[in-house]
Parts: structure tokens; C-alpha cells; sequence
């Protein structure tokens, strides 16, 4: 029986939220494993590619994330740029949708979707204020 290349988790996904939640909120890898019932060598490997979480482990860490399951679990060539549909979930935020969008997009390399999502990252953290109106409007008594 052949050998493939592929996983039921796309770990680099996972992996990318995690270190994404957690340097945006300044946690520490122990900090996060405190938070999560997972290990902190776990979560190190995970952010890394490395690792393969169990599924106990993946229930932990997309509940903390608040990312719907389905988003990392899937077969998933390794290397693969097959096409396929962008997916986003209601309770995900504008960025995620956006970062997903991007990467999907095939004219633009990895480095350059990362970059650019980033770039939104800061420009809708910028200029978003839930709760609040929009800039330029007053209200009008």
C-alpha cells in the first residue's frame, strides 16, 4: 500500500490561528495551554507545522479560538494549490474572511496574501469601532 501526503487536519491553518490569537493578545505559550487544557510543547508544535493534535486537542483549541471546526479538519494535499471554495462561517470576523479570500486567491504568492491580510488586519482594527458610528457622521438633533 502507497504512502500519501495526506492529513485529515491542515495543521499550518490551526496553527497560523494560534499564533496569530495569541500574539495579538500578548499570551505566552504557557498562557494559552493554561487557557486550553493543551500542552504548551503541543501548542509550540502545532504553531509550527509540526504537530498532529488529536481530536480532543482540536475541539480545545478551535472552541478558544472561536473557529468552526470544519475550517482545519478536511483532506488536505500537502503543498497542494488545488482550486477550491472559499468557506467562512457567520461568527467569524472580517479579517478571517478576508485572510481567506486572499490565500485562495491563485495570483498572488503566500507571502504577498499574508502580507496583504495583515496590512487589513491593521486597517480594520484601525478604523472599526463596534458600537460606535461611523467617522464623518454626528448626530443630528
Amino acid at each position: 500500500m502507497a504512502h500519501t501526503e495526506k492529513s485529515l487536519v491542515n495543521t499550518i491553518e490551526l496553527g497560523r490561528a494560534i499564533r496569530r490569537k495569541r500574539e495579538e493578545q500578548g499570551l505566552s505559550l504557557r498562557d494559552v495551554a493554561d487557557e486550553t487544557g493543551v500542552s504548551a510543547s503541543t501548542l509550540s508544535r502545532i504553531e509550527n507545522g509540526t504537530g498532529k493534535p488529536d481530536a480532543d486537542n482540536i475541539a480545545r483549541l478551535t472552541e478558544w479560538l472561536n473557529m468552526p471546526m470544519e475550517r482545519v479538519m478536511g483532506r488536505h494535499d500537502a503543498g497542494s494549490e488545488e482550486s477550491r471554495a472559499v468557506v467562512y462561517f457567520p461568527q467569524e470576523s472580517m479579517p478571517e474572511i478576508v485572510e481567506a479570500h486572499l490565500r485562495a486567491d491563485r495570483n498572488l504568492t503566500p507571502d504577498t496574501a499574508k502580507a496583504l491580510s495583515e496590512l487589513f488586519r491593521v486597517a480594520y482594527a484601525q478604523f472599526s469601532h463596534p458600537g460606535q458610528e461611523p467617522r464623518g457622521r454626528k448626530n443630528r438633533k
